[in-house]
């Protein structure tokens, strides 16, 4: 089998913690790199953003390609700007495929960089999903979407007019719902958003959730992981990791501390830390992200610089230490249709304290592997972090629990299932 993997916005190959970086590079660099090992060719096509990128980039490991299509200028744009350059970028797919450039013929020499043919497409996120219907009426092949995450929903939490959505995206998801041969969903949630409010066929939606890479995140004794990250092993560290953005709802955990720091004076404060990874937190990361810029100025005016420390971006070479040195990962999201932090923080045996939205609801089993609360709720998450902060015993309980849980969630078997939907298609 060959496959073509669509991700037209974003590389696999980005550093996480970015504006548009996230879980959804996760697993199309997972399920790539899982297909490869198996020994089926897969081909990651996505729009450069660098001329100074490989065209043909072979690092995700053998039999996988991440292409770097040339299409619109080559640096980093917009996202609301990219759908004009959908075109070039399934025209240049097409040559690509049916006869190589000087570039490639040079190296034709090597199988790995030869063109090939596809048997299935697999589209992530919907600009991807519209050149993959593209693709389909030229080469005859059919196509899975796997939205990653879904506009209405996006629109419904917005507390902002520039937050919502473009019509364009939600004509666009409703459209691929109707056009897609196979829908993937993360959850049993997110397959009735795809029915209720894009009038999806349910079935052609099958449920494939992301995964997690046991060998990278699996328990870790935490005075090693904190010495490995530079924590004394006396100090406690409450962690978010994730996008900086507003429905990650941020604000909601500094928010909560700061009312615990009022009412527990008891706690060492001093020993105790919120670590934020994601995104840039320098002077010229916050001109470039309003959110970034809100929050470290809410965290002044709440009274927290001592205990809010901006990490900016990690590498997920190091992510599982984070993960492992944590008391507890705190993701107070309005809405995440899957949580693929929660579940790698949770395979390092670490409890989630989580908001009951989407995902997050099925992944997050309430006083088993963490805890769930109302979202944008303060006084019920700072609730619930005194909760496990005051209870080492219970703590290590779920922690020990979410290990266990995550082990179903290993990236060979989302594969497996993923390679069903496909056959589905091929047979």
């Amino acid at each position: 089998m060959r496959v073509a993997l669509i991700s037209f916005h974003t590389s696999p190959l980005a550093t996480l913690g970015g504006k548009d970086t996230g879980g959804m590079n996760v697993f199309v660099r997972e399920i790539a790199r899982e297909l490869g090992r198996r020994g089926i060719a897969a081909d990651v096509f996505t729009r450069s953003q660098s001329a100074q990128s490989l065209r043909i980039d072979p690092r995700l490991g053998p039999n996988v390609r991440v292409v770097n299509v040339p299409a619109g200028p080559e640096a980093p744009l917009p996202k609301n700007d990219l759908h004009r350059f959908i075109p070039d970028f399934t025209e240049w797919i097409c040559r690509f495929v049916s006869r190589p450039t000087d570039a490639d013929a040079a190296s034709a020499r090597d199988a790995a960089l030869a063109p090939r043919y596809y048997d299935v497409i697999h589209a992530h996120y919907w600009l991807s999903g519209l050149a993959a219907e593209a693709l389909r009426a030229r080469w005859g092949v059919k196509f899975v979407m796997t939205f990653h995450t879904l506009a209405e929903l996006k629109n419904q939490i917005a507390q902002r007019e520039q937050e919502r959505e473009s019509e364009l995206r939600l004509r666009s998801e409703c459209h691929l719902c109707s056009v897609a041969d196979r829908i993937t969903a993360n959850t049993s949630v997110e397959k009735q958003q795809l029915v209720r409010f894009y009038g999806a066929g349910s079935s052609r939606i099958r449920i494939v959730p992301p995964g997690v890479d046991l060998s990278r995140f699996h328990p870790i004794e935490q005075s090693y992981a904190k010495s490995v990250i530079g924590i004394p092993t006396e100090h406690r560290m409450i962690l978010f990791a994730g996008r900086i953005e507003r429905l990650k709802g941020i604000d909601t955990l500094f928010r909560a501390m700061a009312l615990l720091k009022a009412k527990r004076a008891d706690w060492a404060w001093d020993r105790l830390c919120v670590a934020i990874i994601g995104g840039d937190p320098s002077e010229a990361g916050q001109r470039e992200n309003e959110e970034m810029a809100r929050l470290h100025e809410l965290r002044d005016e709440l009274g927290l610089a001592d205990l809010v420390a901006f990490l900016g971006a990690r590498d997920q070479d190091v992510l599982q230490f984070y993960y492992a040195a944590a008391e507890v990962l705190v993701m107070p999201s309005h809405y995440e249709s899957f949580g693929m932090v929660a579940l790698e923080a949770m395979a390092c045996g670490t409890p989630v304290i989580a908001s009951d939205v989407g995902g997050l609801s099925v992944l997050v089993q309430h006083n088993k592997t963490g805890l769930r609360v109302k979202v944008n709720d303060p006084a019920e998450l700072a609730r619930a972090i005194e909760k496990l902060l005051d209870d080492d015993a219970r703590r290590r309980r779920m922690g020990h629990a979410a290990a266990c849980y995550a082990e179903d969630y290993a990236w060979q078997r989302v594969v497996d299932k993923l390679l069903g939907v496909y056959g589905e298609l091929v047979g």
